[in-house]
């Protein structure tokens, strides 16, 4: 049977209440006795059950956080920040990926519904807005991460994508490009439509063309997979740049031109990738890219979402951070 409270006191010739204090206030409990109960607990292994302090407490000391590709170093970025804010707070992080499927989003909300979490952050695939309200009234505030607040139900913490879009087309046709391709998808994800509608912005201001190249997720292998197909067409029909929807895309996207050879980088072609992830720096093209400010994004969300379990009747806010463009080799103008 697993160790208990009363075991611990009993080792320690203390009161049951005087471990308790040793365990949550410390600070009011004689020298000698945190001495004796804590030698007690290392000789029995004692291990608190904290679920069942949370459910005394009534608060709990975890915070949920959904992503939708956790493959993607720009949520493992996010996902740091909030991890050192809810330090600060003594808070940890139940961390889920969805990996851009409907089912495991529902898996993990479920999920943390059950272990009625503090406050839920969440990178959606889908539409949440009803079960997100579902756990508000069970006192769990919820905050979109990455991802505005269309009607304003929720907080939200997010960059803007269609200003980036924007930037990342504006500075290819600064460059001298003028066919110029968008790749990525699925166009379900809110943050690739707001790219490509920032995109298509700054390309009919220019009176440039802009193709689409659709890809079916937002990886390294799709990005491979977009450049060949891009490659087996005539020659005359490659465009001279490309807008990837992530970084991850876009060095697949070099992966592939590097390895065929056809086509150099920036010289023929030009490529700018979205959030600007450690890897995009050490590519063998450097890669530039619009930056997301990941950590802080985190940061933020995590407050927010405290704030509002603190205060389940504060007014939902969305923060907007604005995007930066970040220039290296892949776009130098010819």
């Amino acid at each position: 049977m697993p160790v208990s409270i009363r075991d611990v006191a009993l080792r320690a010739g203390v009161s049951v209440g005087t471990v308790s204090n040793v365990l949550n206030r410390p600070e009011e409990v004689s020298a000698d006795s945190v001495d004796r109960v804590s030698r007690a607990i290392e000789e029995l292994g004692y291990v608190r059950n904290d679920a069942a302090r949370k459910l005394r407490a009534g608060v709990s000391t975890t915070v949920g956080f959904v992503v939708l590709d956790g493959q993607n170093p720009f949520y493992n970025d996010v996902v740091r920040g909030a991890e050192d804010e809810a330090t600060k707070h003594g808070i940890a992080i139940l961390y889920g990926n969805t990996d851009e499927d409907l089912a495991r989003e529902k898996l993990y909300l479920d999920l943390f519904e059950e272990q009625q979490v503090r406050g839920l952050l969440i990178a959606p695939y889908g539409d949440v807005n009803a079960r997100l309200q579902r756990l508000r009234a069970r006192g769990i505030a919820a905050v979109l991460v990455d991802r505005f607040s269309g009607d304003g139900r929720f907080s939200s913490v997010s960059v803007d994508s269609v200003v980036g879009g924007r930037m990342a087309v504006e500075h290819l046709i600064a460059g001298g490009r003028r066919r110029l391709a968008f790749v990525g998808g699925p166009f379900d994800i809110r943050q690739v439509n707001d790219r490509l509608a920032g995109a298509r912005v700054a390309a009919e201001n220019a009176d440039v063309d802009l193709e689409v190249v659709a890809t079916a997720a937002m990886t390294v292998e799709e990005g491979v997979a977009a450049g060949a197909r891009i490659l087996a067409r005539p020659r005359r029909d490659w465009p001279d740049a490309l807008f990837a929807a992530n970084d991850l895309l876009a060095l697949g996207l070099l992966q592939s031109l590097v390895v065929d050879g056809r086509m150099l980088v920036p010289q023929d072609i030009a490529i700018i990738g979205f959030d600007d992830i450690s890897f995009a720096a050490a590519a063998a093209v450097p890669l530039s890219s619009i930056r997301q400010p990941s950590r802080m994004i985190g940061r933020t969300a995590l407050r927010i979402v405290l704030e509002e379990a603190a205060d389940p009747e504060s007014i939902a806010r969305q923060t907007v951070f604005q995007p930066e463009l970040v220039v290296r080799a892949s776009t130098l103008p010819r």
